[in-house]
């Protein structure tokens, strides 16, 4: 194996901070240019793009590298903590049965079409099936169902514990990132005709209405900078949120280990991955936790703090990439293209029956597609004021997440 040029991680983590850094300030500029060029390529791709080109180039070495390793079991346990602790979900129910219905479907449109279009393409396209159960397709699928549900800490966790290869994680990145991005398009075009499609929706456009006042009369206490007791007592609660699921989590995969074979019959084996409950405890943890006072640490920075662990995790996932063995997969576009289309459909005919509005279904799918980062923005194109309606779906989205990801799994098996 060829030496790479960097081998020393404390120069590759430097490196890596830095790119971070250049693509925040870059992604919130207010240059025609960079505001065009990101429109097109998406700031979390870019997190894959540049350590897999210097990995693919042997400038570094993702398999010699201990970074990923150190990111997995320390950042993202913390992450999952702090980013579902800060969830607001009192507020969130108050958003009215209508929303919440909606944005539920998209959800639901997602779980289940994830096997439904697996299996029409298997069905459809000669050879796709031997080639999708020899290379275990389902498992870069899977990963995807978490970046719609829950976002990129719900993706990689999904990755880690169903193991998707380096290889078909490259190829399910572009996949993801070109079909959601594309939709994120549609529905913004789609607002310009909300009123003929509230018409065919027979939609009850008041709800938006009353939900627009409640937020423009709801007074945001400012925020204030966090002081050295409240940037360690965020770490304390990510981290050591984190020590209690890996404690927890060993407890569990051990308990449940002698009965691995009975539960590979139902497809419940990776319930004794320690990882596995790592993750569901970290994401439990953080939902009780959001029910107290320290709720509020979010107006402290909390989940800027949790973002930029999700976004170093990425690169150190990304440094494992190998761009020149990347080739496409024109099935596993045809299998996000029906699945896409799956979700938007049940949602449009859960919205027709309930009458609700095309706001609801543009916010709420894009709560669940494009999570936190994209959902407020779909929102405010309808009004200013209701651009926290996305970010509170988006962060129910985020609470999601990693259970959607791991029901879908279970049904994916069956189906390959």
């Amino acid at each position: 194996m060829q030496q790479p040029l960097i081998t020393n991680d404390a120069i590759i983590l430097g490196i890596f901070l830095v790119l971070l850094t250049l693509i925040f300030r870059t992604s919130q500029s207010e240059h025609p240019f960079w505001k065009r060029a990101y429109t097109y390529v998406p700031s979390l791709l870019l997190c894959y793009i540049f350590p897999a080109t210097m990995n693919s180039l042997g400038v570094i070495s993702g398999e010699q590298s201990s970074l990923y390793k150190v990111s997995t079991t320390y950042l993202l346990p913390a992450a999952l903590v702090l980013l579902t602790s800060t969830a607001d979900l009192r507020a969130i129910l108050r958003l009215g049965p209508k929303a919440l219905i909606t944005f539920m479907s998209g959800t639901v449109g997602i779980i289940i079409g994830a096997p439904i279009a697996f299996f029409l393409v298997m069905w459809l396209i000669p050879g796709f099936r031997e080639q999708a159960i020899a290379n275990e397709y389902w498992k870069g699928l899977v990963t995807i169902s978490g970046s719609w549900i829950g976002g990129s800490s719900s993706q990689l966790a999904l990755k880690e514990i169903y193991g998707c290869n380096e290889a078909l994680f490259a190829i399910i990145l572009v996949v993801d990132a070109v079909v959601s991005t594309t939709w994120t398009a549609c529905l913004i075009y789609g607002a310009a005709y909300r009123d003929k499609i509230d018409g065919w929706l027979k939609a009850d456009t008041s709800a938006i209405e009353e939900v627009k006042q409640r937020i423009l009369a709801y007074k945001v206490e400012p925020d204030r900078p966090a002081n050295l007791l409240d940037l360690s007592t965020i770490l304390a609660l990510g981290f050591g949120g984190g020590a209690l699921a890996h404690a927890l989590a060993y407890q569990m995969s051990t308990t449940l280990q002698p009965y691995k074979a009975a539960l590979t019959t139902y497809g419940l084996d990776p319930f004794t991955s320690n990882f596995l409950w790592v993750v569901i405890l970290s994401t439990s943890l953080g939902i009780g936790l959001s029910f107290t006072r320290l709720r509020k640490l979010e107006k402290l920075g909390t989940t800027d703090l949790a973002t930029l662990f999700v976004y170093f995790l990425i690169m150190t996932i990304g440094m494992r990439l190998d761009l020149s063995n990347l080739g496409g997969n024109m099935g596993l576009f045809l299998v996000a293209v029906i699945w896409m289309l799956i979700h938007i459909t049940v949602m449009l005919i859960t919205a027709r029956i309930i009458r609700a509005p095309y706001f609801f279904v543009a916010v709420g799918s894009q709560a669940n597609i494009g999570g936190v980062s994209t959902a407020p923005a779909v929102a405010s194109i309808f009004h200013p004021a209701l651009a926290p309606v996305g970010v509170l779906l988006a962060v129910l989205s985020h609470v999601l997440g990693t259970y959607g990801g791991l029901l879908t799994a279970w049904l994916m098996q069956l189906v390959s």
